[in-house]
């Protein structure tokens, strides 16, 4: 398990891409480096605007390690949490819940706990199939349309 902690500014936002960058090269899953980076830092966005409020006198740790054919992320905040049922039906045509929308539909698995305050993604990065591959990217292409659509 490695651990890696920021300050709750955006500012922050380039080191944690560079962490996952790094920790992509020395797992060998540079293919899963733009899949993993847009659900991270959603979480870590999230974390630090919704979880902390921007509040720099606030942390956010990301953890990550290894588990069976994959690797995990667990983003943490030190906010007040949320209720994590409000988000349970999200679509791409909602707009309540984009960032959990993409986080969940890049993630093999995603969960919450510690009152909402704490997520954790695994990324399968050893038994991914192309059918599944060409899901997602259809799924974030529909749902980037309708983003646009409604700008």
């Amino acid at each position: 398990m490695e651990r890696f902690v920021i300050q709750s500014s955006i500012k922050e936002i380039a080191k944690v891409e560079k962490y996952i960058s790094d920790l992509c090269d020395e797992k060998n899953a540079f293919n899963y480096f733009a899949t993993i980076s847009v659900a991270v830092m959603q979480a870590v966005e999230n974390a630090i605007t919704h979880g902390n409020k921007s509040d720099v006198e606030k942390i956010v740790i990301i953890e990550s390690g290894d588990y069976c054919g994959g690797i995990y992320f667990e983003i943490e905040d030190q906010g007040e949490g949320f209720d994590v049922a409000q988000y349970g039906d999200l679509s791409i045509e909602g707009t309540k819940g984009d960032g959990i929308f993409m986080m969940r539909m890049l993630s093999d698995r995603l969960e919450y706990s510690n009152g909402g305050r704490k997520v954790r993604m695994e990324f399968a990065i050893r038994g991914i199939d192309a059918t599944q591959a060409v899901e997602r990217a259809n799924t974030l292409q529909k749902y980037f349309m309708t983003k646009q659509v409604e700008a």
